[in-house]
């Protein structure tokens, strides 16, 4: 029978989820890498928009990850190289091109649809769904902070200006990404052309339907990290625990234990790499070295198969 035990709950010293959406040119890139130095020293990039972070190399110090094709499966892997080489940030300009772009979920779910038979919508999305919930599970898992950028679909709007001219006005929609995905990350800023940053959603008391002009360290960045850091020491550490998996002589019965306890912190998406350096989850990465566990158990003759 399953045991429910409530615990007292308190706020750790948490990681940052933050998700910047808004049309191109609104300076979701440039916003997110001063988010970045007011969160952390090192900074790892995964650019899907052909180099556009690279541009501002001269005024911000970070190492860049080009992809070019996006399949949500490449970004989980991505992260667990970043979580692996220690940075602090992590930023993944745009988050809408694993959704809309080559390879992306969107092209997932059309080419399961085909292999199914019919081009039936509802099994395509049965199969690929999976590879999205790990790539959620590998954003929020992180070991550092993660910074997104989600573009908009645009449309022009027809205004009065202050001198009672007719004028057009681009202003951006929805992010281009799945709906509800704002539910994922704790801060949601929209950013418009005049790079005015608007908190659509805020678990920070203090940023909570904000408005700022032209966002920079102080006024936004700075902000979320005194935020983060009003609370206890974080209970979990993932490369602590890939560190305890990864320790020679461990039973199955014990890496069961330690895969119990990464259950019920949510960490078993956190994007690891193995032992030969290769990415993967903490939760794989348990299960493999149970079965490894096993077997060599097995082979020596001290556990039935």
């Amino acid at each position: 029978m399953t045991v429910f035990t409530f615990q007292k709950a308190t706020k750790a010293q948490a990681r940052a989820r933050v998700a910047f959406a808004g049309p191109s040119g609104s300076g979701k890139t440039y916003t997110s890498l001063r988010t970045a130095r007011a969160l952390g020293q090192r900074i790892a990039v995964i650019d899907t928009e052909r180099g556009s972070a690279s541009k501002y190399a001269d005024e911000f110090d970070f190492d860049t990850l080009a992809m070019n094709t996006f399949d949500p499966r490449d970004l989980v892997k991505a992260l667990a190289a970043a979580g692996a080489a220690g940075y602090d940030v992590a930023v993944v300009d745009s988050l809408s091109h694993f959704w809309s772009g080559t390879g992306g979920m969107l092209e997932q779910v059309d080419h399961a649809a085909r292999r199914s038979g019919g081009g039936n919508s509802f099994a395509g999305w049965k199969e690929a769904r999976p590879m999205e919930r790990a790539m959620v599970d590998a954003l929020l898992a992180y070991p550092g902070h993660v910074i997104v950028t989600m573009r908009t679909k645009t449309e022009y709007v027809v205004e009065e200006d202050s001198r009672g001219r007719k004028v057009p006005r681009k202003v951006g929609l929805k992010p281009e990404q799945r709906d509800g995905i704002e539910y994922e990350f704790d801060i949601v800023g929209d950013l418009d052309l005049e790079n005015t940053l608007v908190v659509a959603k805020s678990r920070c008391k203090v940023l909570a339907k904000a408005v700022i002009q032209l966002p920079d360290e102080e006024s936004f960045g700075g902000v979320v990290r005194a935020w983060l850091e009003d609370g206890a020491a974080p209970a979990f550490d993932a490369l602590a625990v890939r560190e305890e998996v990864l320790a020679p002589g461990l039973s199955r019965d014990e890496l069961y234990s330690v895969y119990q306890r990464v259950e019920a912190a949510g960490q078993l998406g956190a994007p690891v790499v193995d032992d030969n350096g290769d990415p993967t989850t903490l939760g794989e990465l348990i299960k493999a070295k149970g079965n490894a566990a096993k077997l060599a158990a097995v082979s020596s003759g001290g556990e039935a198969a």
